[in-house]
């Protein structure tokens, strides 16, 4: 990995532009800190989804809803967060950049304990890139993430509409809008451009793109959060 300078202007320039490949690789250190982030953000989702600790307070422990609060949480977790990381690791590897995921053992704690008080604010770590070059670079891997999410919101809704009935949600069509705002949700959220944030790499490559992307996924999300809280009619404008 070349070691980081800081250019005149505030550009993200490393060394010499590598050559591009398409070589996609990994190693037991990444897939053990993928594995650990992945587990712990399914437990996390799991607790917020099922009310493990407030059934458990008052005696009201249900193991259904913990189970199903399991499912959903290995389904959030691995469309929301693992499938985001690994599109900025594809990406930045076929632009020729050595990338792999680390998690953070600070964040991974504080989204458990985060969880346990009825909420989720989750930074279980990120993709590590060595090598990178100008803004472009930056700004095509930064935003392969939050598109990547976006991309999967809408087949969720979709599918999710196309199972709708009149006479009400299903447990599957709840799952599926659930699933459509949590990526919704982390799309807008990591667009925000804000510290390490996705957003603000995106921004610093173009003000433009990064305003029609974000627009469009906070759109997405709020339609997601009136669609699973008041049904597709209301949320649609019908009756």
């Amino acid at each position: 990995m070349s070691s980081w300078t800081s250019p005149t202007g505030g550009g993200y320039w490393v060394g010499a532009q590598p050559i591009p490949s398409r070589k996609l690789t990994t190693s037991p250190t990444e897939i053990l800190h993928i594995a650990i982030a992945f587990v712990v953000l399914t437990v996390d989702i799991a607790i917020v989804e099922s009310g493990l600790v407030g059934s458990v307070r008052f005696g009201d422990f249900n193991p259904g809803a913990v189970f199903a609060g399991l499912a959903f949480g290995a389904a959030a977790a691995l469309t929301g967060f693992l499938a985001h990381e690994m599109a900025h690791k594809v990406t930045a590897q076929r632009l020729g950049f050595w990338a792999e995921f680390r998690m953070s053992p600070i964040g991974l704690l504080f989204s458990l304990v985060t969880a346990i008080y009825g909420f989720l604010l989750a930074a279980p770590g990120a993709t590590v890139v060595g090598g990178m070059g100008g803004v472009r670079d930056w700004g095509r891997t930064s935003l392969a993430g939050p598109a990547l999410n976006l991309v999967e919101g809408s087949v969720f809704a979709a599918a999710g509409l196309a199972l709708n009935t009149q006479s009400g949600y299903s447990g599957g069509v709840l799952f599926l809008v659930l699933l459509a705002f949590i990526n919704g949700w982390f799309a807008t959220f990591n667009m925000i451009p804000f510290g390490p944030l996705d957003g603000r790499k995106v921004l610093r490559w173009d003000t433009k793109v990064w305003v029609g992307f974000f627009a469009l996924a906070a759109a997405f999300t709020a339609l997601m959060f009136l669609i699973v809280y008041y049904g597709w009619p209301i949320a649609l404008g019908g009756t």
